[in-house]
């Protein structure tokens, strides 16, 4: 193989010989070294032009250096002469310039220039090198520097490369006929202004029939049309790229294309059966799901998403289906609760179609599929069922204990038939003020009811099937207490009245109302009057207002407030109900005195109270109970120190006859207990007790003088 390819150089390189005689001519002088004669130099350029140099003794015998030398020997480049140089080792050659002394090296003796290294084109095409020929004695320049270039001459040594490997690319499926895929780019480091070292062609080894290339672009086609991914998905395509345009001997690289036929929605969806059949318990909520079945699509990706409809039922509005879209399933849902023994069967036809079709492909194929689904229901030990969702019962407040308020009814909805027992679920019933029968489910009291206390009672009646007590249902059952006209009116509120001693007679002292606790359909309708009993010796009327408010009047002109401070009006109070209720209530009135507006000036404790602001004569009294407060006071610091300055009864035994008191009267002996108090003599703290007696029955007759005077408040 080595032989060979040195014959093919060898081949070549004759061959540009040939063609370029002219650029391996010598260089000659025409006339001789300094003489200055004119100088020719022929010979051509890389590009064929023509060269003339004057002016040098010298010649050349090469431009040109062929690459990738194999000998052992330097490669031999050319050579330099001076026409001065008359053999005798007087002249030495000099090089200078790219390499010199490296890769290029001259014999300064005889001019001849060589190679040391072998030279790549695709590093360095050419070299700039400067020559001259000079004295060796005198080291002087016989002639002037001349600039030469030694270009390296190519040869196909580098094979064409692709600028990627491998390649990936991808085309849809069902592409027509000639479809571009991709392009490759292959290149070559040769010289492309050469030969046909660098012109590169393409040619496809692997992927045939289904891909071609372009031998020139290298473009990559469909060959084949409608291929199908289903079929194939990926392919494995290789190229090859050759130089010297294909020819016997070029040089050759190699590159793969991974082609992946990409999807595109040209399949329909389709199921695997034409029946299904699945079973769900009755028991089941509406919302749960009762099937799942999965049709399939040979598409991928978003084409192969599909849509469930429901196109048929015996069942009508009783399922719902939905697409999974993670699984592409059809879920089939409840929308109502299922029922053994109403129906125990239902068929349903599913149709299926594709999300996002392709009308491109619409006419090819069916593009829905359908499905008969069978759901059997299955039984199940149901719980019993009453016959409303909730129960709301009516019971008057005086219905008597074991009155029957209403009724509830469940029953087994299984063919079983089981019956069913009632309970009340005590935690909704703390008091026990309600029972049920157990068998017929009668609601009735165990207990009196008050609608002011409690207008409504909520309350859980419990159906048990008597054949297996797990199965439990709950019911609420709501009861309200009618009202029943029990309570009688009275007033409002708490009122405190007064009358002015100068009042005349027809005066209104005071507007009452009436509340109650009962709720009549048409509205309390209340009614007032004076007690029978007083009203021949009433010194007030009432006047009832006809608006559920009465007037409370003065029937005389003037009132004393020392004959009477404090007048009771006894009010009877009655409702517009069935049955009439009524009660009397009094009102207590005091006596008070006021100016000539009408605004109180002195009254009892109470009445002051009354009094949003201070009158004259209550700010008067005020002030007097404080004075007589600050001379109790400065009364009991008197006593206190004369107390202190007393002294004892006994000062010495010498002093006693000064103590002994003398009288009359005969005693009675020690029988005689009510003539003085012995314990006194004998306990002189008693004396101290009887001070302080003293002033306790001072403050309370000065008490009694301020309530006797109606200024009691200030001393409390």
């Amino acid at each position: 193989m080595l032989r060979g390819r040195t014959v093919l150089l060898l081949l070549v390189l004759w061959a540009y010989l040939c063609s370029h005689g002219d650029g391996l001519r010598a260089l000659k002088r025409t006339t001789g070294g300094r003489r200055g004669a004119a100088l020719t130099l022929t010979g051509q350029d890389a590009n064929g032009v023509p060269l003339r140099r004057s002016k040098r003794g010298w010649m050349w015998n090469q431009f040109f250096l062929l690459e990738e030398y194999t000998g052992l020997d330097n490669q031999y480049v050319g050579k330099l002469h001076s026409d001065g140089d008359r053999g005798d080792g007087s002249i030495r050659y000099v090089l200078t310039g790219d390499g010199a002394g490296t890769l290029f090296i001259i014999d300064e003796n005889s001019g001849d220039i060589h190679a040391t290294k072998r030279l790549d084109r695709e590093e360095k095409a050419y070299y700039t090198l400067r020559a001259k020929a000079v004295n060796r004695i005198t080291n002087t320049s016989l002639e002037g520097e001349s600039e030469f270039i030694i270009k390296i001459h190519d040869i196909n040594d580098n094979e064409p490369k692709f600028t990627k490997d491998p390649y990936f690319t991808h085309v849809p499926e069902m592409s027509p006929l000639g479809t571009v895929v991709m392009q490759v780019t292959a290149t070559d480091a040769d010289d492309a202004t050469y030969g046909n070292s660098a012109r590169v062609v393409y040619s496809i080894l692997q992927g045939q029939p289904y891909f071609s290339v372009d031998p020139n672009t290298g473009v990559i086609k469909t060959a084949l049309p409608n291929m199908d991914r289903e079929t194939k998905e990926n392919y494995v395509v290789v190229i090859q790229a050759k130089d010297m345009a294909g020819q016997m001997g070029g040089l050759s690289g190699t590159t793969t294309v991974s082609i992946t036929l990409s999807d595109v929605n040209d399949n329909p969806p389709r199921f695997p059966k034409s029946l299904y059949e699945f079973k769900a318990p009755e028991s089941s909520e509406p919302g749960s799901t009762v099937a799942v079945l999965q049709a399939t699509d040979a598409d991928i990706g978003r084409n192969a998403e599909m849509n469930y409809r429901i196109t048929s039922s015996d069942g009508p509005a009783m399922f719902d289906i939905s697409t999974n879209r993670s699984t592409q399933e059809g879920v089939i849902t409840l929308r109502k609760p299922l029922d053994f023994e109403r129906k125990r069967s239902y068929t349903l036809r599913i149709q299926v179609e594709n999300s996002n079709p392709d009308p491109r492909f619409l006419r090819y194929a069916a593009t829905t599929d359908e499905a008969m689904v069978k759901l059997i229901v299955e039984d199940v030990d149901e719980p019993p069922v009453f016959d409303r969702v909730s129960y709301v019962m009516e019971v008057k407040e005086d219905s008597a204990v074991g009155t029957i308020i209403g009724s509830v009814s469940a029953t087994d909805p299984d063919s079983s038939r089981s019956p069913v027992r009632y309970s009340i679920d005590r935690r909704t019933d703390m008091d026990r003020v309600f029972n049920v029968h157990p068998g017929n489910g009668s609601v009735f009291m165990l207990r009196t009811l008050d609608r002011e206390e409690n207008p409504w009672h909520n309350i859980s009646v419990i159906a048990t099937e008597f054949n297996n007590p797990r199965q439990i249902s709950r019911i609420p059952v709501y009861i309200r207490v009618l009202d029943v006209n029990d309570n009688a009116p009275t007033f409002a509120t708490y009122y405190e009245t007064f009358v002015c001693e100068n009042a005349k007679a027809n005066q209104r002292i005071q507007t009452v109302s009436a509340t109650d606790a009962d709720e009549p359909i048409g509205g309390h309708r209340f009614f007032f009057s004076l007690a029978h009993e007083v009203s021949g010796k009433a010194n007030f009327t009432v006047r009832d207002n006809k608006d559920n408010t009465a007037g409370i009047l003065t029937r005389r002109n003037s009132y004393s407030r020392l004959q009477m401070s404090t007048y009771l009006v006894p009010v009877v109070i009655s409702d517009g109900d069935f049955p009439m209720q009524s009660s009397t209530n009094t009102l207590t009135v005091r006596v008070c005195t006021c100016d000539h507006e009408g605004n109180m000036q002195l009254c009892n404790q109470e009445a002051l109270v009354l009094t949003a602001g201070l009158s004259t004569g209550a700010l008067m009294a005020i002030i007097i109970c404080v004075l007589i407060l600050l001379i109790i006071v400065v009364l009991f610091a008197a006593l206190r120190r004369q107390q202190r300055k007393k002294e004892p009864l006994i000062i010495s035994k010498e002093d006693v006859r000064d103590n002994v008191v003398s009288y009359n009267d005969e005693g009675g002996g020690e029988e005689d207990t009510q003539a003085f108090d012995i314990g006194t003599l004998r306990n002189p703290e008693a004396i101290e007790e009887s001070k302080h007696g003293f002033l306790v029955n001072l403050t309370d007759n000065i008490y009694e003088l301020f309530r006797v005077s109606g200024m009691k408040s200030c001393i409390l």
